[in-house]
């Protein structure tokens, strides 16, 4: 699975921009993984699963990807593209369009 963590929590108003941060891919079985990852270890601290809901990719492509998201918590549709003028090739933007 492709990951990002976003420090600013999910833009809840269109055209509200946040920084996402590509982070290691995770292996599917972890989907559904709830729990302390020890000190020390990737992604050490406490995990847990904030929203549950569906997805849908509406258009994928090397530097775009848009897609809905229709969770218990979070629902709309989203762009995510690199951060360009970071420097940082894991910086994207995460951009709420509707």
């Amino acid at each position: 699975m492709k990951s990002w963590t976003v420090p600013k929590g999910i833009p809840q108003e269109d055209g509200e921009k946040n920084l996402a941060i590509r982070t290691k891919d995770h292996e599917i079985d972890y989907i559904d993984f709830e729990g302390k990852i020890p000190e020390g270890e990737y992604g050490a601290g406490e995990v847990e699963i904030w929203d549950e809901g569906k997805y849908e990719i509406e258009k994928k492509e090397e530097e775009e990807l848009k897609f809905k998201l229709s969770g218990e918590k979070i629902s709309g549709k989203f762009v995510i593209v690199p951060f360009e003028s970071s420097g940082d090739e894991d910086n994207y933007l995460l951009i709420k369009l509707s």
